[in-house]
């Protein structure tokens, strides 16, 4: 089977860039292929569902870009297919004199990103969300919102099919052949024109047959919310802490989902092998020495705090523990109305080989015959739009 363009991965941003393709290139022939029985099985439908606003990220990162358009363009997308939308705003927040540097440095960002962005007081604060509390001011984010990662995914799928692309499910990536053709896991072979590799979790290791990602390697880190159950929510908006800005974390924070409850999290604990969701899942041995080989040199040299993040995270699957690192944020909590793991979700995150560093920023590599997305990390679902149209502009219609 002959394609103009093969997208492999049906995540958020493979469909991105496969609506893009169709939009500028009506006439092709676009196939989507995905190992799943359905789209967004992986990050894509496993995130925490928060549109971001932009204003974390320096202006000469194409995050900053992507973010501040990309929370613009899925808002849009959202009310013109009734999709559902929590506009439900965001703060951060400083715990002591310290932080404040950081939170101004934030609203600088933002406004050099042209992002709607303003510091608080806190009796501002209080008119917001009266159980929010801060150390004298506050960031504030009006167009920071929640929605339903699945829902978006599936409407773009079925969008993508009404204007004639073909998906191909349980069809995963083995191998690549001669002239610009791969094999699929069953045994079936697709060739295309260009060959666009979205393999999120293992674009790295379909880009090593095509001879890139050489200098980059992919550690999972394994991402779980813990929802809330007890009787009065404890906020109505995203309250997040002051960041430490030298690694892609954003700390322990509230997030008030599409649906109106309220989770804290997310852990970011080393996982094991790709897919380590949960006990033994998917699991893979040979991936897993390899991980792990990785993860020991990173632990042992404390590559960019690697160490210490791999300790203080092992330390949140204590609900108490994890809970109090959100009791923070807020005056008064009920701390036992925690009680439910989320779905666990698992970042993508591009590490260099030879400096040990992790990537904080998109990378994209290819030539003519192929190109490959080797690290859409958060918040690459708040910029897939931008983003795919910012690939096909630099590496398919160039």
């Amino acid at each position: 089977m002959h394609f103009d363009y093969l997208i492999i991965g049906g995540g958020i941003v493979g469909l991105s860039i496969a609506r893009e393709l169709i939009t500028r290139f009506p006439d092709s022939r676009i196939a989507v292929l995905e190992k799943e029985p359905d789209v967004a099985c992986h990050g894509s439908g496993r995130n925490s569902g928060v549109l971001h606003a932009g204003f974390y990220y320096s202006a000469d990162t194409l995050k900053a870009r992507f973010t501040r358009d990309g929370n613009r363009q899925l808002r849009e997308y959202c009310y013109a297919n009734n999709l559902k939308i929590n506009e439900c705003k965001k703060v951060v927040v400083a715990k002591d004199e310290s932080e404040l540097p950081a939170l101004f440095e934030l609203e600088k960002r933002g406004k050099v990103n042209g992002v709607d962005v303003k510091i608080i007081d806190e009796n501002e604060l209080f008119d917001i969300d009266p159980n929010v509390k801060t150390f004298k001011y506050a960031l504030f984010s009006p167009n920071t919102a929640t929605v339903d990662p699945s829902e978006i995914s599936s409407a773009i799928k079925n969008e993508l099919r009404t204007k004639g692309i073909d998906f191909f499910f349980g069809e995963g990536y083995k191998s690549r052949m001669e002239g610009n053709s791969i094999k699929t896991s069953l045994g079936n072979r697709f060739s295309a024109t260009k060959i666009i590799n979205a393999a999120g979790l293992y674009a790295d290791k379909v880009a090593n047959d095509f001879g890139y990602s050489e200098k980059y390697t992919i550690i999972p880190f394994k991402g779980v919310y813990l929802k809330y159950h007890g009787d009065k929510i404890p906020v109505r908006t995203n309250v997040y802490p002051v960041p430490n800005l030298k690694n892609p974390w954003l700390g322990v924070h509230f997030t008030v989902t599409v649906d109106g409850d309220v989770k804290i999290g997310p852990t970011s604990t080393p996982a094991f092998w790709r897919e380590n969701y949960q006990g033994f899942d998917n699991f893979r041995p040979g991936e897993m020495t390899n991980i792990l080989s990785w993860e020991a040199l990173l632990f042992l040299t404390n590559s960019f705090g690697f160490r210490n993040i791999a300790l203080d995270e092992i330390k949140k699957y204590n609900r108490v523990y994890f809970a109090s690192l959100a009791q923070e944020l807020v005056h008064k909590i009920d701390v036992k109305g925690f009680t439910e793991w989320g779905r666990p979700g698992i970042r993508a995150q591009l590490l260099n080989k030879k400096t040990r560093e992790l990537i904080m920023d998109f990378v994209v590599e290819g030539d003519d015959d192929s190109v490959h997305v080797l690290n859409a990390v958060s918040p690459a679902f708040t910029c897939c739009f931008p983003f795919a149209a910012w690939v096909v502009d630099h590496y398919i219609s160039k």
